[in-house]
């Protein structure tokens, strides 16, 4: 998939003043245009040469519009076709867009027009072709433990975790929340000796303090007000095989120099029992706070973290891997609407690749799994895609500090105001408060 090729235009017209006239004004753009007057060697082309986009005059002889675009259709299927069509033959052009032809273009148009539309039908093409590229990457793309990427940095990670897994080494994973941490534990854990001893994963800010020690260490009949019976902890149930410990920034002192100890000397003892056990576990740790920062701010300690960090992984957020948003999304439906088959439309595409997904592959899954349910016809397109997801492509612009938005109010109130007495009095302020402002901002 190559978007930054010359792109190939196909022309189709029986009035040579108009393959000139638009040959002229899109190779000016820096399209290939290939101009033929005759049908039939339009359609000898297509099977000699692939073409990226086509313009079909619809009223030809001997063979007219309609069925060059079908014999288009059917011979090179990925090239994308506009009707030409004059005025009064609209509903020709419709009836040729529930053919195949992507839109359709009326004479007589402005040599400006063409241009922006020609560029607008291109963006189509291409957003279609990448859909589709995906499409079939998906076939043969890293999917190990469901981790979907086309990410140099992010397959090197994939690749770490393989080798460092058959060891015995503790691995801290790093990354925003809904990056994949869970799913890097799940990959090491399967590549590793242990995959046939258990797996125990446990959230360590999902639960307070003395519950969360219990969870981890268990305890004893009588340890505090309802431990009617002895129960083992996650770290026991783990024996053998491996801990995940995920949010392990969120852990308390005291729990802490527990795990310290766990690490180093492999012993823990319940919570009410002075008994001691032995346990042999892999740690794998996850975070999505900077630890480092914790530990010079004195709330993590030091020992602990380099105890932890034997091997560390940090995860890439999806804004730093945008070539693996619109793989995902169609992991995702692909996913979500087995055996059913829906697409994706190229505006939708468009609008997935400009929001900066803060929520990562989670939300990502989440938006996915939800145009699914609402998609129509087969097809997601923008309207299926949640207020927000869809507010950010039709604003991509970065948003304004307090600074530029101040800056521009005052131009317009200015703009609106009879004098400058009034513009303060419409802005709030006092005159010589709006003088300083004007003389600040050069207004």
């Amino acid at each position: 998939m190559t978007t930054e090729q010359t792109a190939k235009v196909l022309l189709v017209d029986d009035e040579a003043n108009i393959l000139k006239t638009m040959s002229i004004c899109l190779e000016e753009i820096g399209m290939e245009v290939t101009a033929c007057q005759r049908p039939q060697e339009a359609l000898e082309l297509i099977l000699k040469q692939p073409f990226d986009l086509a313009f079909v005059d619809l009223k030809m002889q001997p063979m007219d519009g309609l069925t060059v675009l079908e014999e288009i259709k059917r011979l090179a299927p990925t090239t994308t076709v506009v009707i030409i069509t004059a005025h009064g033959s609209v509903e020709s052009a419709v009836e040729a867009m529930k053919k195949g032809a992507y839109h359709y273009l009326q004479k007589p148009f402005d040599y400006l027009e063409l241009q922006i539309f020609a560029r607008k039908v291109l963006e189509y093409h291409r957003l279609q072709q990448e859909l589709a590229y995906y499409r079939q990457q998906l076939k043969w793309v890293s999917g190990a433990e469901n981790i979907v990427t086309r990410n140099r940095e992010m397959l090197e990670k994939i690749q770490l975790a393989r080798q460092i897994a058959p060891s015995d080494l503790s691995v801290l994973i790093e990354g925003e929340s809904g990056t994949g941490k869970e799913l890097f534990a799940q990959l090491i854990y399967r590549s590793s000796d242990r995959a046939d001893k258990p797996f125990v994963k446990i959230n360590c800010a999902a639960l307070p303090e003395n519950l969360l020690e219990s969870e981890l260490f268990g305890h004893v009949r009588g340890a505090f007000t309802g431990a009617v019976k002895d129960r083992k902890g996650r770290f026991e149930v783990a024996d053998g095989g491996t801990i995940f410990l995920d949010e392990i920034g969120s852990l308390s002192p005291a729990l802490q120099a527990k795990l310290l100890r766990v690490l180093q000397q492999k012993e823990f003892e319940r919570l009410g029992e002075s008994v001691t056990r032995k346990v042999d576990v892999r740690i794998i740790a996850a975070t999505n706070t900077d630890l480092e920062q914790a530990m010079a701010e004195g709330t993590f300690r030091q020992d602990l973290f380099y105890r932890l960090n034997a091997v560390r992984i940090k995860l890439l957020p999806l804004r730093e891997r945008p070539e693996d948003i619109l793989l995902l999304a169609q992991h995702f439906v692909e996913k979500f609407a087995a055996p059913q088959e829906i697409k994706i439309s190229p505006q939708a595409a468009k609008t997935l690749k400009a929001y900066r997904w803060s929520g990562n592959v989670r939300e990502l899954e989440n938006v996915m799994k939800r145009a699914t349910v609402l998609a129509k016809n087969n097809t997601i397109d923008v309207s299926d895609l949640p207020e927000e997801v869809r507010f950010a492509s039709e604003n991509p612009q970065r948003p304004l500090s307090l600074e530029e938005m101040e800056k521009q109010h005052i131009r317009k109130v200015l703009q609106f105001a009879t004098d400058l007495n009034e513009a303060a009095e419409i802005l709030g302020i006092d005159p010589a408060t709006l003088w300083r402002k004007r003389k600040r901002y050069n207004l």
